[in-house]
């Protein structure tokens, strides 16, 4: 059984490491290459993909599928084997694929599939080519002139250097479309192409480059907005720092006095946060919660590190994303032993008594919110027949992912975190009675609290949030991973220096509730990038139907539920860190 298990979890590192080890493929004059078609969409819906034969199209008797990686399946690809007869060096002028009998129903899904813009992708030796399926032809005003064409014949143009394929390429330059309008169905329709080789200076380890020409091109580079967030974050941290430093220094002397002062001035300190030393690190209620809520934050923290590391390292493919998505699914199950290290020590600490529950919460605090999303889109693109609704095979290889190493991981953190836990290291003794908290005035609420900072973090990425959604939800190529990285210390950065600043009004104003809401304040931004997310939405993109906005909601939410949780456990942790040092220099009675 063992070794079963042991079998399994290689299989599956290998499947998830092995996803962009493409071996150089030689070829001999008039040797036959395989070209595969793979899927269709929207052009503006880059998450709505269909099989490419789900259309129209000139479809062989026996469909022959290319076994594919997990990243490759998770990127909706289903790459089959097409008609076309494409040899090594060997130009073809003009050939026929086939000729269809196409039905109203047919010419119907075809025009619908012109006036979405949908495109197609091939692949040819692991090289990708896209092209549009038709061709819209719109103008006037009166009479409205709306017209539907469909190419029916590619031009295919192939470069290569000694006996290796360097350049691929789809067009159709030259042809004449074919009118889905002016006919009375049935229709026959014929279906040709033809192919062109030729010499390239290009080698084959640059042949997988600038292959976005089809998309838009990296993004310019935005240092100057970056460089104008960073002085602004420096302005903030120094400011905050000084007053900061100079209101506890001015504390420190009012409350720090000896029994040799006058009596006016050891009378000072019957107000302000020194009167709540005996109740400030009193443990808060649902022990479990927080401790599972920074446990699985410092994990997403690490996470993000690992993965903009990793491409500042030229580690990630950002030509096709099937790479992004395996590795970050490994990264994910491996790093879920900092969950549950970073969990249940915390929660032992603070006296916490069934560290076996906090395991399993910490285990599931994402994981489960995870699959309900996802099971939501999965079924909704199951039911329009998209390649994104994954295979059976697929969803039994993640789970294995998670229930062979992720929750394995995580009981091993959490054992490790529970035996290495000491004491919880408070400078000052909690009473047995907590002390009446006071009234406050509105402006120390908890909701406004959550709305400066929830707001100030979100203002220093607002200008890289744009550009990281039109990667994620658009056709650009983001390549700028030394800004993501700076713009992630930055965020870093401002959400501890507004935590510790809303701590210390919090416990000026003698409410030493300050754990739930140091949680809650920077946690806040998460609902700030939700709300910037419905107005890229409706705003800066053409997404669109059913499908596209469900797996665009279901998917934001998550990542807002992971900013909440990354950045409450920076507001915890430098609070925690904050509110030792007041007290720890704080005169004992």
């Amino acid at each position: 059984m063992a070794s079963n298990l042991r079998a399994i979890f290689y299989l599956l590192l290998l499947s998830l490491l092995t996803i962009d080890t493409v071996t150089s493929a030689k070829y001999k004059q008039d040797e036959k290459i395989v070209l595969y078609v793979n899927k269709v969409g929207p052009y503006y819906n880059p998450q709505e993909t269909y099989h490419y034969y789900s259309l129209a199209v000139c479809v062989p008797e026996k469909i022959e599928h290319r076994s594919l990686t997990l990243g490759e399946v998770l990127d909706g690809d289903r790459m089959a084997v097409s008609l076309y007869d494409i040899q090594f060096n060997k130009s073809v002028p003009h050939a026929e694929l086939c000729t269809l009998v196409l039905t109203a129903n047919d010419i119907a899904k075809l025009q619908e599939a012109v006036e979405d813009l949908y495109y197609f992708e091939f692949v040819f030796d692991d090289l990708l080519m896209r092209g549009f399926v038709g061709h819209l032809e719109e103008g006037a005003f009166l009479p409205h002139n709306h017209r539907t064409y469909l190419w029916t014949h590619l031009h295919f143009s192939f470069g290569y250097s000694g006996q290796e394929v360097v350049e691929a390429n789809v067009s159709t330059i030259g042809a004449t479309a074919y009118s889905l309008d002016d006919t009375e169905p049935p229709v026959k329709v014929t279906f040709t192409y033809s192919v062109s080789w030729s010499k390239s200076l290009r080698s084959y380890h640059d042949r997988n480059k600038e292959l976005k020409v089809f998309f838009p091109k990296s993004m310019e580079i935005h240092w100057l907005s970056v460089i104008n967030s960073v002085v602004l974050v420096c302005l903030l941290l120094g400011f905050v720092t000084i007053i900061l430093m100079r209101v506890l220094h001015n504390d420190f002397a009012r409350y720090n006095v000896s029994d040799d002062d006058p009596d006016d001035l050891r009378d000072q300190d019957n107000y302000g946060w020194k009167i709540i030393s005996t109740d400030v690190f009193r443990f808060p209620q649902n022990k479990g919660l927080l401790s599972s809520i920074i446990g699985v934050g410092t994990q997403f923290i690490t996470l993000s590190l690992a993965i903009i590391l990793m491409a500042l390292l030229g580690l990630f493919n950002v030509h096709r994303h099937h790479a992004m998505n395996s590795t970050s699914i490994l990264l994910y199950a491996l790093t879920s032993f900092i969950a549950g290290l970073v969990s249940t020590n915390f929660y032992r600490k603070i006296n916490g008594e069934s560290w076996v529950w906090n395991i399993i919460l910490t285990s599931s605090l994402f994981a489960f919110p995870f699959f309900l999303t996802w099971s939501t889109v999965n079924s909704v693109a199951w039911y329009h027949g998209s390649t994104q609704a994954l295979p059976f095979t697929t969803i039994i290889l993640i789970m294995f992912m998670w229930l062979i190493v992720g929750f394995p991981l995580t009981i091993l953190g959490g054992i490790l975190g529970k035996n290495v836990s000491g004491g919880f290291d408070a400078p000052c003794r909690s009473k047995n009675i907590a002390r009446e908290i006071p009234p406050s005035p509105w402006y120390h609420s908890t909701l406004v609290h959550m709305a400066v900072g929830g707001f100030l973090p979100f203002s220093s990425i607002s200008v890289e949030l744009y550009y990281i959604f039109a990667t994620v939800w658009g056709r650009e190529v983001y390549t700028l991973y030394g800004i993501v990285f700076i713009v992630f210390l930055i965020l870093i950065s401002v959400t501890a220096c507004i935590s510790v600043a809303l701590t210390y009004f919090r416990l000026s104003a003698e409410d030493y509730r300050w754990w739930w809401h140091s949680i809650l304040t920077a946690g806040s931004t998460g609902l700030f990038v939700f709300a910037y997310a419905f107005f890229y939405y409706y705003k800066r993109s053409h997404m669109y139907g059913t499908l596209q906005t469900v797996e665009y909601f279901g998917y934001t939410i998550l990542i807002c539920y992971v900013f909440f949780l990354m950045l409450s456990t920076v507001s915890f942790f430098a609070s925690l860190t904050f509110v030792r040092y007041m007290y720890r220099n704080l005169k004992a009675d």
